[in-house]
């Protein structure tokens, strides 16, 4: 997928993109003071992140999104429902009318995977919202790479800041979760984001690139991670980040992952956001260059709102 923006009006949005960070490290982005100098700088970084479509197929339009890979939609039912609240779920997800072009997973209570697996349709794939580091064992209450992958499983959520703040799961141990799932054909939605108290003193950045570096340090490839940006503080709240804030955000952990791992690994991985998104504010979301989708947290255990939510997939879509 590929997005297109060449005008003059859409520098300029660039411009006031790069240069007004709300809650940020300011200094990550600066422009040459020079007209010469900072008109290349711009446009050098606009063609970083904006790529031409091209296909002998035609185009049947332009897609809004700096990442080659597919949309992204992920449900994280976290610890909520029964066998009678999620078989309803479950009927309302298989009746609904999907768009074709958008991943979609979801993540049940462990105790549920099995009844979603076999009762859901195999156009969304199951996720499981933890596992352990290694190979199990007497690991008591803990979930294997391995179990998970017997239930059917094809990612896990990883690195959630529910994992990291209230059980106390730090950087490296998430890294060394990621790395082992990935080795066993698993793949992972690795999360990111700050607190509210990080935001308000200009951490965004230095928070998310800490995160994102204790996974790349782990990992031998990316190409089966999916990154969620999550603000800790949008989470459950009601919150949302602004579209420009979450695009700021993404913007920033795209350009972190070309100087930091490779181009190529910006350009394919997906990377989501996630915190109080809802049938209202995705189409909106949706329509910024950097954000690949969605981990929906509260609102995926609404059928019909997690299928809007799938579907503004269509928002990035505008007439060639």
């Amino acid at each position: 997928m590929a997005v297109v923006s060449t005008s003059l009006s859409g520098a300029t949005a660039v411009t006031g993109q790069l240069t007004q960070f709300s809650g940020l490290r300011k200094s990550f982005l600066k422009l040459d003071n020079s007209n010469h100098n900072s008109t290349q700088s711009l446009f050098q970084n606009v063609d970083s992140h904006l790529r031409l479509a091209s296909s002998n197929k035609g185009c049947r339009g332009v897609v809004a999104m700096a990442g080659s890979g597919k949309f992204f939609v992920g449900g994280n039912w976290k610890c909520n429902g029964t066998k009678d609240s999620i078989s309803k779920l479950v009927t309302e997800l298989n009746s609904a009318a999907l768009e074709s072009d958008v991943d979609v997973v979801v993540a049940p209570p462990f105790v549920y995977i099995d009844q979603v697996k076999s009762s859901l349709s195999d156009r969304i794939e199951i996720a499981a919202q933890n596992c352990w580091v290694g190979k199990g064992g007497a690991f008591t209450g803990e979930i294997s790479v391995e179990q998970i992958q017997d239930l059917g499983c094809k990612w896990v959520v990883l690195g959630h800041s529910e994992r990291r703040h209230v059980i106390g799961e730090d950087d490296q141990f998430i890294g060394k979760k990621a790395a082992y799932a990935l080795s066993q054909g698993v793949g992972v939605i690795a999360c990111i984001g700050e607190l509210l108290e990080e935001r308000e003193a200009g951490k965004t950045f230095d928070v998310c690139f800490k995160q994102l570096k204790a996974y790349a340090d782990a990992v031998s490839s990316w190409d089966n991670i999916v990154v969620a940006y999550e603000p800790v503080w949008a989470i459950g709240t009601g919150k949302v980040a602004s579209p420009e804030q979450a695009q700021e955000v993404h913007l920033a952990v795209r350009e972190w992952l070309s100087k930091n791992v490779s181009a190529e690994v910006s350009s394919k991985t997906r990377i989501i956001y996630g915190g109080s998104v809802n049938g209202g504010n995705c189409a909106e979301l949706a329509k910024k260059e950097d954000i690949d989708g969605f981990l929906v947290g509260g609102a995926s255990l609404k059928g019909p709102e997690f299928a809007t939510i799938i579907n503004s997939v269509t928002s990035k879509k505008v007439a060639a």
